[in-house]
């Protein structure tokens, strides 16, 4: 086969000089954009210039500066500014968001009292714990939270974590994994390590979360109803316990509950004044059902206390609490507890895989939330890492359990106007005289209502209709989603949660060990060449899967036409890539096939020895020049 002494990718290169074929002149000729490649005959040193290489990068990418100095990258603000956020908004803070924020401070507060509570005995701890978790965060997010929606303070998914590890385990346990938690919350901040959180996709993230959410309303369920059973009763056990007092306070507040979160939904079909302004007092009313449910029937059962006894209340009530206001002091790193002395190591074996899968999720929650509420698509992850970090950090001094980021606290204060995270320290002033004011009262709620308040907060977050969407789109992510969600209710929500992550990171493999490609017989203009795209990136572990392509490509076309080669999707082009091209290469020299490599690199091409039946091209242009050349062969005339 002939092939052409010398090809170019664009004209000669800077200081040289051509003659011109007509007149016989030597005229200046254009400066190159691209290398020039020889073939075998000439020397290696020949087959590249630095000079080349450099114009055809600084012509492909310069600008005229002119233009260029019109626009210029926004400053960065300072490290110290973009840290503590405060910086960045306190100076231009006015009269007209600082009441917007009261507001909304004071309605999420009147939210969070109810929630910490009832969060507080999911999580198998008295109630003044929800409270210090709920007041130390949303103070500290003040200072160093970028989105002023997000509420730090406990949450059903915080909640039943703790219990998972946590369960039967003093509570100085729970405040230390606090502790441990916004250290690698911390840690994950700044080392800029949120991209772990991509690795959990979305069904395993939904799985997760509605797995929780089962979980909540099942542990509940007793609690609803009066049933005072250990474990897990026989269904004949469970019905015969019921106790019909507690079963009709839950279930009432359960309907009550149910009932006032429609009004915000009530819509009238006149637009006045007036009901606009009745459509803003039903919207308050329904975001502080949790504080009405809980405030009434406490009240209910003390006014029943003070008429006759305590003995004479025919509802199981809270534990009473002892002593509320928060003291700061260590985390408890050493304790005794019931004859044993517990030290740092002990409890760490105590908690096993939670010290990582506690923070994990709550990154993963509070992160999303973040991406939910901001406003310009500008979500810096490791601030709020960090952040997260330091509120369950300061939190242990205060005793509280592990928090993050809650959806429905969030949409509150979202649905308030909230306009800085100063609206934080609204809430946690009333969470603060919740604590010093109202918890001798806390012993008269009933748990019936707090399972209510549980129940009807979670249940909206199991969602099953991605399982037939999923199925119908994607077999993966449908075994990804059932896959977690079973492991979850049966194992653990940790083993579910990493179930998910390992499939998801098998699917990832398995593709870039087996990359797709593309293969069609093309035509341009009166020459046919055989075109191979990958479609999708393809790293060193996918070589073997593009070898069987080109050679299945070669087999199937009887070698009769050129392959050319879409490079663009090469990453991390290494010794394993080269090896292989030039293997494929070689197989096709043998059969007179021309390999045109399209829309590779000049770094990369210099990795490649020169070989005679090896083209370069970026262009349709220089595609088109090479096309021509092979077809002008005798031999592929022969072939066709």
């Amino acid at each position: 086969m002939r092939w052409p002494r010398k090809h170019t990718f664009g004209l000669w290169p800077k200081g040289r000089s051509g003659r011109n074929r007509r007149n016989g002149e030597v005229a200046e000729q254009p400066q190159a954009t691209v290398a020039t490649i020889y073939d075998p005959s000439c020397e290696e040193k020949e087959k590249y210039t630095a000079q080349n290489g450099e114009d055809y990068y600084s012509q492909a990418h310069t600008v005229d500066l002119d233009v260029a100095s019109k626009y210029s990258k926004p400053k960065e603000a300072h490290w110290l500014v973009r840290r503590i956020f405060f910086l960045s908004w306190i100076t231009s803070y006015d009269r007209e968001q600082a009441f917007a924020d009261l507001i909304a401070g004071i309605t999420l507060g009147l939210t969070i009292i109810p929630q910490s509570i009832a969060y507080a005995a999911l999580a198998g701890l008295s109630s003044e714990y929800g409270l210090y978790s709920a007041f130390i965060g949303s103070i500290i997010y003040v200072f160093f939270g970028t989105i002023p929606q997000v509420s730090i303070g406990p949450t059903s998914l915080m909640a039943i974590l703790t219990l998972q590890f946590c369960a039967d385990k003093p509570v100085q346990v729970v405040i230390v994994l606090a502790f441990l938690a916004g250290l690698v919350e911390l840690a994950m901040g700044v080392f800029q390590l949120g991209f772990i959180v991509s690795f959990i996709p979305a069904p395993v993230t939904k799985a997760f979360t509605s797995g929780t959410a089962v979980i909540v309303v099942f542990a509940q369920i007793k609690n609803l109803l009066g049933v005072r059973l250990k474990g897990f009763p026989s269904f004949g056990d469970f019905v015969t316990n019921i106790r019909p007092t507690d079963a009709a306070m839950g279930i009432s507040c359960m309907v009550v509950l149910l009932l006032l979160r429609l009004l915000s939904q009530v819509n009238f079909k006149i637009d006045t004044p007036v009901t606009r302004r009745l459509k803003k007092i039903l919207w308050y009313i329904s975001i502080s059902r949790n504080a009405l449910v809980v405030f009434t029937t406490g009240l209910i059962v003390f006014i029943w206390v003070k008429k006759s006894s305590i003995e004479a209340v025919p509802f199981a009530l809270s534990a009473k609490v002892s002593s509320a206001m928060p003291t700061v002091k260590l985390p408890p790193f050493a304790f005794e507890y019931q004859n044993r002395t517990y030290v740092f190591t002990d409890i760490l074996h105590e908690l096993g895989s939670g010290i990582v899968v506690v923070p994990i999720v709550a990154v993963l929650a509070n992160v999303a939330i973040a991406k939910a509420f901001v406003k310009d698509g500008n979500l810096d992850a490791s601030q709020e890492m960090l952040t997260l970090g330091l509120c369950n950090i300061a939190g242990s001094f205060f005793s509280a359990m592990p928090t993050c980021g809650a959806f429905t606290r969030s949409a509150v204060s979202q649905a308030s106007g909230v306009r800085t995270p100063m609206a934080g320290i609204y809430t946690g002033l009333i969470v603060l005289s919740a604590l010093s004011i109202l918890t001798p009262y806390f012993q008269y709620i009933p748990k019936a209502s707090l399972s209510a308040v549980l129940i009807a907060a979670v249940i909206f977050m199991i969602d099953l209709a991605p399982v037939k969407e999923l199925w119908q789109t994607n077999k993966k992510d449908f075994f990804s989603w059932v896959g977690s969600f079973i492991i979850c209710l049966v194992a653990g929500v940790e083993l579910g949660l990493l179930f998910g992550i390992l499939l998801s990171m098998v699917f990832i493999l398995l593709r870039l060990g087996n990359p797709k490609f593309e293969v069609t017989l093309k035509q341009h203009e009166s020459t046919y060449y055989v075109h191979v795209v990958p479609q999708s990136d393809v790293y060193y572990t996918g070589v073997d899967a593009l070898r069987s392509e080109l050679r299945g490509a070669c087999s199937l076309y009887h070698n009769d036409f050129p392959v050319v080669l879409d490079s663009a999707r090469f990453m991390q082009f290494d010794a394993t890539f080269s090896e292989m091209l030039i293997s494929v290469a070689k197989e096709m020299a043998t059969h007179d096939v021309l390999l045109i490599l399209q829309n590779m690199s000049l770094k990369v091409q210099q990795m490649l020895p020169v070989m005679s039946n090896v083209r370069f091209c970026q262009e349709d242009s220089q595609l088109s020049g090479h096309l021509q050349a092979e077809k002008e062969t005798p031999l592929l005339e022969a072939k066709l």
